[in-house]
């Protein structure tokens, strides 16, 4: 038979209130070097504002396909390789386009518009990026913090990731009252995943792996 469970147990083993799937925080530390040179002569912002402009995200979902190895008219499943999937974001137009420009930039330094040509080299369009659940200021695993700052409860890093897909913008009458936005799925190399202490907006090391 199972045990009854109150409110005030779940209130006990709900650390923290539960973690909110509003409070995160998505950095691409450094876009490729051949998009910010392209913008105004060198300006590198783009990181900076692509970290307000983020609007959505996800936690990387992980996931290891099987193996079927026959056996006397059964299938054994075993452990297979590791597949990391794509990655989505989705991000805040302002009327400057700077961040639509970024990744426009980014999607034609490696397959041209006018013609089928880019880089070769991976290093030159590729970047990493971490997307960081922040507590709401109270606790962590190894500090306590009265507010002034969000807390880092986890930290997710994707390697060497490039945009396969920036969505469009719908232009309409009927949206009014509304922001533009677009998302951008990139390609996902790989992610190591960490647990964290720095303060939002703090420099970001390597993640501990766990």
């Amino acid at each position: 038979m199972a045990e009854a469970k109150t409110l005030s147990q779940f209130k006990a083993k709900l650390a923290g209130g539960g973690a909110r799937s509003s409070l995160f925080e998505v950095t691409i530390p450094s876009f490729p070097s051949s998009i910010s040179e392209a913008w105004r002569g060198g300006d590198t912002g783009e990181s900076g504002i692509f970290t307000f402009m983020c609007r959505a995200a996800a936690i990387p979902q992980f996931q290891v396909n099987s193996v079927d190895v026959p056996f006397r008219g059964r299938m054994m499943k075993v452990a297979g390789e590791r597949i990391f999937e794509d990655w989505t974001v989705s991000v805040y137009n302002d009327e400057t386009f700077r961040i639509r420009t970024a990744f426009e930039r980014w999607s034609n330094t490696m397959n041209k518009l006018t013609d089928n040509t880019g880089v070769s080299d991976p290093t030159s369009y590729m970047a990493d990026a971490y997307v960081q659940q922040l507590g709401r200021g109270a606790t962590s695993p190894s500090r306590r913090n009265e507010g002034g700052e969000n807390v880092v409860l986890r930290t997710y890093k994707m390697y060497d990731i490039w945009p396969t897909t920036i969505s469009n913008i719908t232009l309409s009458y009927e949206e009014a009252n509304q922001i533009e936005q677009f998302d951008v799925t990139f390609k996902v190399q790989y992610v190591t995943v960490g647990d964290a202490v720095e303060s939002s907006g703090g420099a970001t090391g390597e993640v501990r792996i766990n």
